[in-house]
């Protein structure tokens, strides 16, 4: 792209993840004239798919699992469908035990209900009592406020108390998803499937033990009718079609862009000043993807932010533990013992291995806040190309192992290589307790990749934070970062914004209709808007407290 860097632009992006390809393809759309600008060569941020162990076998090295992408405004707004194709699978959720049974959640609330009955017919009309209402509100309320900007959580609490499903949610959102999972259910094996639906991405316990869930993570764990989808081919194709989408729509791109700092000039964002000494000018507006620090201490200053502001940002949380990551090309996919008692497990898209008891569970989240290896090996984990054969050679197959780990583990005298190929062996081991098969004959290769890396190739992800911010209770839904700055004609369109981190496409989605109605700009889409969906729900829709 000659001379993409020696002219100005209506506005610029900076960071060309999902977030910044949402934005920027909805404002070229709008007829603007958009720079989108990365550090790397590549462009997709953590929609990442390499062929790291060998030819042919595709590994998402970072975001796998997307939630109910396929219905998300920005998803059909842009006409995704037409460049990306996702799947979604019949069975979501697999729990493996060892004594060689399994339970498994669908997408089909009869069959769930019956493999959770063979556990506890008890936790069964339970799991059916609050999937009838999780359905309403996920369909009212969850999925409304996810892709529209905060309301102030007075107004918020007022418009949901005026029906049975709204103060129904506000109930359980006022209480620890941990605690609500252990007192709804008795069976050890269903809690813990759904504290790992409950977890983001079913890696971890922190925001299940936060004092409160403004965003109705517990509720999510109850609705079957959304849930995870796998994009076919790898999740670098999302990436590739929201950036063949971007171009389409005029905007343009510049990979290999070192940024000294974003312009200031009487208190207004005025373009980017490259480390070379060239100057980007933006006549409208800049907006930042990257994380908070990264924007306002490095590529702005501290000295250019109000008191307020600062303290604000000091404040500001990440998530206390990293990933580490196993990638696994095979021979054959891995042949769960507990198939027999139920061979839907073999076909699901997450399986959650190692902890057999609530007990275990804790011991390893012990572990990892007290910056230790965890002794118990306990993992999230899937089996991809059986779901999508195009993930690795025909007739070959590929398998990962997410295992959350402290960014620097306490390794003794240890060297960190030689512990990432111990801990691989460990895990491979622990496997082989569910699938017989996952033996070193049945590898073809495997690649370790882990938050030191990460944090490496991403700078965003601070102290190996694959989310850019804490999903806890003060920075969530109308506690989040915000989209607006304190500098005229700045704005966050990142991570740190509602809603959050992952793939989710939200808060690009809605920094666009922001931007764009402070431009004057009339959207050729409809933003959706929370304070019209909160007062549609229905009045009388039938609830429970929780």
């Amino acid at each position: 792209m000659p001379g993409a860097l020696e002219r100005s632009y209506d506005g610029i992006i900076v960071g060309a993840g999902h977030h910044g390809l949402v934005l920027g393809s909805y404002l070229a759309k709008s007829g603007l004239d958009i720079l989108l600008v990365d550090r790397r060569l590549k462009y997709g941020g953590g929609l990442s798919t390499e062929e790291v162990t060998a030819p042919g076998f595709y590994h998402n090295l970072h975001s796998i699992n997307h939630f109910h992408i396929s219905e998300t405004p920005w998803f059909k707004d842009l006409n995704l469908g037409d460049r990306v194709t996702y799947i979604t699978p019949r069975y979501e959720l697999g729990q493996p035990h060892l004594d060689g049974s399994a339970l498994v959640f669908g997408r089909d609330l009869e069959e769930t209900l019956a493999n959770v009955a063979r556990f506890s017919k008890r936790d069964a009309a339970t799991f059916r009592d609050w999937n009838r209402r999780a359905e309403e509100i996920t369909r009212s309320i969850f999925l409304p406020e996810r892709y529209s900007e905060p309301l102030p959580q007075a107004e918020r609490e007022a418009l949901l108390s005026q029906s049975a499903i709204g103060r129904d949610f506000l109930a359980i959102t006022r209480r620890q998803p941990f605690e609500v999972v252990k007192e709804l259910f008795e069976n050890e094996h269903v809690q813990l499937l759904f504290l790992f639906k409950v977890s983001l991405f079913g890696t971890w316990l922190v925001d299940t033990m936060s004092g409160t869930s403004p965003m109705g993570s517990v509720i999510r764990a109850f609705d079957l009718e959304s849930g995870y989808q796998l994009c076919q081919g790898g999740s670098f194709n999302l990436a590739r079609g929201l950036m063949e989408t971007f171009i389409a729509a005029g905007g343009r791109y510049q990979p290999q862009v070192n940024i000294d700092n974003i312009l200031i000039e009487g208190g207004k964002a005025s373009g980017i000043v490259l480390r070379d000494g060239r100057t980007v000018r933006a006549k409208q507006f800049v907006a930042s993807t990257l994380d908070v620090h990264q924007t306002f201490e490095t590529l702005i200053g501290r000295e250019q932010m109000p008191t307020a502001f600062l303290k604000k940002l000091d404040g500001f949380q990440y998530t206390k533990w990293s990933l580490y990551g196993l990638h696994l090309a095979m021979h054959e996919p891995a042949r769960l013992t507990s198939e027999a008692f139920d061979p839907n497990i073999g076909r699901t898209l997450k399986w959650s291995l190692g902890a057999e008891s609530m007990e275990d569970l804790m011991a390893a989240h012990k572990d990892v806040v007290a910056g230790k290896v965890p002794s118990l090996v306990q993992f999230g984990c899937g089996p991809l190309s059986v779901i999508d054969p195009t993930q690795a050679p025909s007739g070959k197959h590929t398998q990962y192992a997410w295992h959350v780990m402290p960014l620097d583990p306490d390794l003794g005298e240890q060297d960190y290589e030689d512990f990432k190929e111990e801990f691989a062996e460990k895990i491979i081991e622990v496997f082989a307790r569910y699938a017989p098969n996952m033996t070193r004959k049945n590898i073809i290769g495997q690649h370790v990749y882990t938050g030191r890396e990460y944090v490496a190739e991403f700078p965003q992800m601070r102290g190996g934070d694959i989310f850019m911010g804490a999903f806890n209770a003060e920075q969530v839904m109308y506690n989040h970062f915000g989209y607006r700055t304190p500098i005229e004609r700045l704005y966050m369109a990142g991570s740190a914004a509602h809603p959050g981190g992952a793939i989710s496409g939200g808060s690009g989605y809605i920094s666009a209709g922001i931007i764009a109605r402070e431009l004057g700009l009339k959207p050729w889409w409809k933003p959706w808007d929370a304070r019209e969906a909160l007062s549609k729900v229905p009045v009388s829709a039938a609830a429970k407290s929780a």
